[in-house]
């Protein structure tokens, strides 16, 4: 699959805006770019909606939506909101916005939508592991030198160049 390389942001003009708005985040919200906080806050108010007395005695959830906290009012969720609404918009004038599912040919769509959930769940269940996400190590532990982040990030890179070797039959 080709794609045209003129429908695309210069990758180093996006790296610079991209600074630019990690700077904006630590400079308004006092805290960087990630996704998983914010999923988690909608995690939260979702189980508060049911279950309070459950959030109000488990710690985890009790901190960000305990009592008469609202887990949904934090700048994290805000920024998640805006990214995808941002993310749709920019895809909606670039006329870049299309329903698809994208496989290779030795795996069928129903195939790769399984896969992705499974691989989502398993990332998903990582990031809490880990008390952040990839967005949040690379992105904000890297702009302010994070060993713990640098060090994640190396890893990331090196697991997925060895993975894709195994699975690399899949899309050839």
């Amino acid at each position: 699959m080709k794609t045209d390389a003129s429908k695309f942001m210069n990758p180093y003009a996006a790296g610079v805006l991209l600074g630019i708005v990690l700077f904006a985040a630590f400079a308004l919200t006092h805290s960087g770019l990630g996704a998983s906080g914010a999923i988690s806050r909608i995690e939260a108010s979702m189980v508060a909606t049911v279950a309070q007395s459950h959030v109000d005695r488990v710690g985890y959830l009790a901190a960000m939506a305990g009592g008469d906290r609202h887990a949904l009012d934090h700048s994290s969720v805000m920024m998640l909101l805006g990214t995808l609404l941002g993310g749709a918009l920019s895809a909606r004038l670039h006329r870049r916005q299309k329903l698809e599912v994208i496989a290779g040919p030795g795996v069928g769509k129903a195939k790769r939508l399984a896969l992705a959930v499974l691989g989502g769940l398993i990332m998903g269940y990582g990031a809490r592991l880990a008390r952040g996400c990839t967005s949040g190590q690379a992105l904000s532990g890297g702009a302010v030198l994070s060993l713990g982040s640098w060090a994640f990030m190396f890893s990331v890179f090196l697991g997925a160049y060895a993975l894709a070797w195994f699975v690399r039959r899949l899309w050839n």
